[in-house]
Formats: structure tokens, C-alpha cells, sequence
């Protein structure tokens, strides 16, 4: 990997996890870790990786999340609309928030939040607590983030239009 490309990413540990196998002998413990890795432009993946060393189990997450890169559209320093992602029983209400309010987010939320680029949202994790379907839900809702260009070119009309 070129050592330029490494820096323009911000990596965040969300959860490391210890997992023992018990064996004959004892216990063998290995190590999970759940990744975040964004550009703060609106470039954001997830990972996991499991690992006998938890720097190991840290790069193969920072890896996968690399290659599962999402692009948010961003309005400003916040969402264009209000947005629920949901996966099985997790679900992410995400809105946008007035220049100045923060990232209100709590855990998994907050991190992707962050490395994505979003300094202004409101949000709230309903049902599950699991910390891979929350952020799997919050995944699922950038999916259905309507493009602003898109939409003013779909009705015929200019960008300048359609904000006013």
C-alpha cells in the first residue's frame, strides 16, 4: 500500500472483542474487531476481522472496511433528509440538524458519523443494542439517501431551483 493513501483515511475501533474456543488443554483465545474507516468527505465502509492478535484482527478490519467504501451525499456539514435504516431488529432514525448542534449520536452511530464527515445530526438507535446490526442499520439507510442532483435532474430542473 502506498503511504500517501493511508493518511487520507480516519480509522475508529468501535469493538474489540476477546472470543475463547475452549480444547484440551485450555482455553484459546482469539480476538474480533468491528472498524470504521472514512475520509470525513462523505466516504465512509465498515470491517471485521478475527484474529489470534489484536493488531491482526485490527488490520483485517481496517482492510475490509476499505473495500466496502459507501459514498453519503452531504448537504453542508449534515444529511440532505431524514432517513430510517433498518436491519433485522436494529433500526437508525437519522436527521439533519442546524449548523452547530454536534453529532447527537450514541456508540456505533457516533463513530460513522464521524469518519463519514458529518458534524451535524440527530439520531436515535431503536430496538436491538447489537452493535453489528446498528451499524449495519446505519449502512442501510446511507443506501437510501437520496442524491439532491439526481432528483433535480429526474423533475427537469436545476440544482438552484429545487433549494431556493
Amino acid at each position: 500500500m502506498e503511504k500517501g493513501r493511508d493518511k487520507e483515511f480516519v480509522e475508529k475501533l468501535i469493538r474489540l472483542n476477546r472470543v475463547a474456543k475452549v480444547v484440551k488443554g485450555g482455553r484459546r483465545f482469539s480476538f474480533s474487531a468491528l472498524m470504521v474507516v472514512g475520509d470525513q468527505k462523505g466516504r465512509v465502509g465498515y470491517g471485521f476481522g478475527k484474529a489470534n492478535d489484536v493488531s491482526e484482527a485490527i488490520r483485517k478490519s481496517v482492510e475490509k472496511a476499505k473495500r466496502n467504501l459507501v459514498t453519503v451525499p452531504l448537504k453542508k456539514t449534515t444529511i440532505p433528509h431524514e432517513i430510517t435504516g433498518k436491519f433485522k431488529s436494529a433500526s437508525v432514525l437519522l436527521k439533519p440538524a442546524a449548523p452547530g448542534t454536534g453529532v447527537i449520536a450514541g456508540g456505533p452511530v457516533r463513530a460513522v458519523m464521524e469518519a463519514c464527515g458529518i458534524h451535524d445530526i440527530l439520531s436515535k438507535s431503536l430496538g436491538s443494542k447489537n452493535t453489528m446490526n446498528i451499524l449495519k442499520a446505519v449502512f442501510e439507510g446511507f443506501d437510501n439517501v437520496l442524491n439532491a442532483k439526481e432528483i433535480a435532474s429526474n423533475r427537469g430542473k436545476t440544482l438552484e431551483e429545487m433549494w431556493g
